[in-house]
């Protein structure tokens, strides 16, 4: 998995009125913890607009002061009015012990059931995973030529080499969807063919 880089400087006042120079400054507060002492740093808003408004997934590569750490962004903050950021939390992790992380979807290949005039469908967007995190690739790869009108791909039909998927099983992942006009279409064929064995049994 791709990792980002974020310089930050560490916080020795955490009050209310430090917290609020910092915004005002354009610096975003953060804290990292999950490995003996919460740290809490600090960095310029620009820093987090790659890791942030992406629809990718990062391990961070904190540099706090020189001291660096490994983690993942396991909160975030925006202001209600301005949506900027205002706070993230971080959860420090170790390339030797299992994780809990969320990884991109990537639907691959021309579904047959979209070929036949229906409509493909992504609900999980995210899947929910848990292993090492060198083993964490950038996207879950998922073929959808086979499937058909009507049909779905289930977590239950996944697999992925060593990393354990954690959604429930019967979460459905994508599916095609009977579209308006393919339901017409197949309605057009029925009725092709009905006037077809009529004419048929009239001759007879």
């Amino acid at each position: 998995m791709k990792r980002i880089e974020i310089a930050a400087k560490g916080r020795t006042e955490l009050g209310k009125k430090a917290t609020k120079q910092l915004r005002k400054e354009l610096q975003v507060p953060c804290v990292v913890y999950g490995m003996g002492e919460n740290i809490h740093f600090y960095a310029h808003e620009n820093d987090f607009r790659h890791l942030v408004y992406t629809p990718n997934e990062y391990i961070v590569a904190l540099n706090i002061d020189g001291t660096e750490k490994l983690a993942i962004m396991q909160e975030i903050q925006f202001h209600p009015v301005t949506d900027k950021i205002i706070h993230i939390d971080f959860r420090e992790v170790n390339e030797d012990k299992e994780v809990k992380f969320k990884i991109p979807v990537e639907l691959t290949g021309f579904a047959v059931g979209v070929q036949a005039g229906g409509k493909l469908q992504t609900l999980s967007r995210k899947l929910r995973v848990q292993g090492l995190i060198g083993n964490f690739p950038d996207r879950l790869t998922i073929d959808v030529t086979n499937l058909a009108l009507g049909k779905s791909i289930k977590i239950s039909e996944l697999g992925f080499e060593n990393i354990t998927l954690l959604d429930a099983p019967n979460s459905v992942v994508c599916s095609v969807k009977l579209t308006r006009a393919a339901k017409g279409a197949a309605t057009d064929e029925e009725g092709i063919e009905g006037e077809g064995e009529a004419t048929e049994e009239t001759e007879a």
